[in-house]
């Protein structure tokens, strides 16, 4: 119901290869149990009328929270995918301990509302993970935050995730990525990161820290980066490498700068943000080289600074591939959820949790 919104029973049955009794069997199954509910679809003249499928009104739910630099976001989710009293809190303060708060409270006021209907909690977090522990993130303050005690004392499932490999999960299952095999997604705050999926699934390594594609070293050796290596292509790619080529003092707020830099029209500025955008074309096209997609999708930063130097991009994306991939190129799309990419992400993998089968057989037990 989450990929594909306002399915009629008929279509259900249909897809699954279902007769048109079982359909009706298991549809009245998962009534009883609080997990679907029916309406009925639109009149389209004679036939036997049926059926839409949504989530039941008292059915299980998650809470999904994306995590950001400046601020952080937060939703309800249903089983059908809809997302139900939203929010968005800046940060007061970036330390640690008072961010981890504020998410605990949200965690325990979801719970408040709606008791044992809140069956996990999603988040989307802005670093390298490991364990619970994000052991790098876009703000130094934020360096190996325990994150499991966010949902400490309520027996809730908390499932994390990197907010560059979220957005890569909803490009798949619902963006500008459906239907590619092979899709590289990246996505540009303070920093870059992203991930490579096969047929939707994000490929994170060994130890879940994989697609940390702003620490390859496609940039200046003799820079170091604040994750310990030299050269990391995130210097070259943000705010940070826009204030070095205007001769300006490192920005608290990357972010916020790259827009300050990017309302300019002068030809300094102009220049600095051409720089820049050569310096992610030639970084994706080595990703290319090294991956070879059927896609690469942008999201955050990316667009707005490739849409002001698209000249400057396409040349160096085509220059930096090899040459047997320049006549067919890899598309380079850009994301359809942008801003809601790591939420609509830390939903999608909070549902696939929600419609495991120990889940609903343990939802089954107590309902």
């Amino acid at each position: 119901m989450s990929r594909e919104p306002g399915l009629t029973r008929a279509a259900v049955a249909h897809e699954l290869g279902l007769s048109s009794s079982s359909a009706t069997e298991v549809t009245a199954k998962l009534r009883e149990l609080q997990l679907l509910a029916e309406i009925p679809a639109p009149s389209r003249g004679r036939g036997r009328p049926t059926t839409l499928l949504q989530a039941h009104p008292a059915g299980p739910l998650a809470l999904v929270l994306d995590l950001r630099q400046s601020n952080w976001r937060s939703a309800v989710v249903a089983l059908d995918g809809t997302f139900l009293n939203q929010d968005d809190r800046r940060h007061r303060t970036r330390r640690a301990a008072v961010v981890v708060g504020h998410l605990q409270g949200a965690v325990l006021e979801a719970q408040e509302l709606y008791g044992d209907r809140l069956q996990a909690v999603g988040l989307a977090v802005p670093g390298t993970l490991r364990d619970k522990y994000m052991l790098q993130a876009s703000a130094p303050e934020w360096f190996e935050m325990d994150l499991e005690s966010i949902t400490a004392g309520t027996e809730v499932p908390l499932l994390v995730g990197n907010d560059a490999t979220l957005s890569g999960v909803a490009e798949a299952r619902g963006g500008a990525a459906v239907g590619a095999g092979t899709a590289l997604h990246l996505i540009i705050e303070a920093g870059i990161g992203g991930t490579l999926l096969i047929d939707g699934v994000p490929i994170q390594g060994a130890s879940g820290a994989g697609g940390e594609f702003g620490h390859t070293p496609f940039g200046d050796r003799s820079r170091v980066c604040s994750c310990g290596a030299r050269g990391c292509w995130n210097l070259e790619i943000d705010g940070r490498a826009l204030a070095r080529h205007l001769q300006d003092p490192e920005p608290d707020d990357p972010h916020a700068y790259t827009h300050e830099i990017l309302r300019r029209t002068d030809g300094t500025a102009v220049r600095a943000v051409e720089q820049v955008v050569t310096a992610i074309a030639a970084g994706i096209a080595g990703l290319v080289n090294a991956h070879d997609p059927d896609v690469v999708t942008l999201g955050g930063l990316a667009v707005p600074l490739r849409a002001a130097a698209e000249d400057a991009f396409q040349d160096a994306y085509l220059a930096g591939l090899m040459s047997f991939r320049r006549t067919a190129p890899p598309p380079v799309l850009t994301a359809a959820h942008q801003t809601d990419g790591p939420l609509r992400g830390a939903a999608a993998l909070a549902l696939d949790h929600l419609t495991a089968e120990s889940t609903i057989a343990n939802w089954a037990t107590t309902h």
